[in-house]
């Protein structure tokens, strides 16, 4: 690493290396003027503006005959520090970008199910490296993407203690998604829960002639009617919602 000293008398300007003010206690000679000055002390910094630097070879180290005196005078410690070595530099450099390339590959691992939504190039990427890795890419999960468009509770005319529901699902997302659960719960004159029930996929799609398919498409909507015992509880109100179980 070069540094910038300046001559307190012609305010020339050197670049100086740390070995050259370490070799005489910060001792240098200015090539212009020939003045000996403080090389540390006068350090100044490279980014000021009209700074004019005269090339090193013209800063000299000062006169060795003063050696004794300027070895008991007591050095920065920046200067003490070694530099790192090129091959130091090298080392460092492989293992940011072996530390940096694992990173990613573990993120890229625990993202992999997102990644293969964005599109047939990443999805068969993302295949290929599961197929060696031993992985599986499960099907994406995003209930913000995913909507109830129209729900219907009614009393099943059968029986007074069985109630229908009809609902219809719409995925929003331009991928295809997992089917939610959904949560039921039917509520009193006050809109207290007097009753809850989750239902899974399997619950609300077995009765669902033709079966649709394991996921719901990009875009596309899903219908349902499902019919079951509310038991003995007096409800005028539901609520429904969906989520994906953890």
């Amino acid at each position: 690493m070069s540094l910038v000293t300046r001559c307190p008398v012609c305010a020339t300007a050197f670049r100086v290396q740390r070995s050259q003010l370490a070799a005489r206690a910060g001792k240098v000679r200015c090539g212009k003027c020939g003045t000996v000055f403080d090389g540390v002390s006068a350090l100044v910094e490279e980014g000021l503006e009209a700074l004019q630097l005269e090339p090193s070879p013209q800063l000299g180290l000062f006169d060795p005959s003063r050696r004794a005196e300027q070895e008991e005078e007591a050095l920065p410690e920046f200067l003490l520090r070694e530099e790192p070595q090129p091959r130091s530099r090298l080392l460092w450099g492989l293992l940011l970008v072996v530390a940096v390339t694992a990173l990613a590959a573990q993120a890229a691992y625990r993202f992999r199910t997102d990644i293969a939504a964005l599109g047939p190039a990443a999805r068969d990427a993302v295949e290929s490296a599961c197929k060696a890795l031993r992985c599986r890419i499960a099907v994406p999960r995003r209930p913000d993407l995913m909507s109830i468009e129209s729900s219907d509770l009614q009393a099943d005319p059968r029986a007074d203690n069985l109630i229908v529901l009809n609902a219809v699902l719409r995925n929003r997302a331009t991928f295809s998604q997992d089917y939610p659960a959904l949560e039921l719960t039917l509520t009193d004159e006050a809109d207290r829960p007097v009753v809850r029930r989750v239902l899974t996929p399997a619950d609300y799609l077995g009765t669902t002639r033709p079966l649709p398919a394991d996921a719901l498409g990009a875009g596309a909507e899903a219908s349902f009617r499902v019919t079951f015992d509310a038991g003995r509880a007096r409800a005028t109100g539901y609520r429904l919602y969906l989520f994906f179980p953890q």
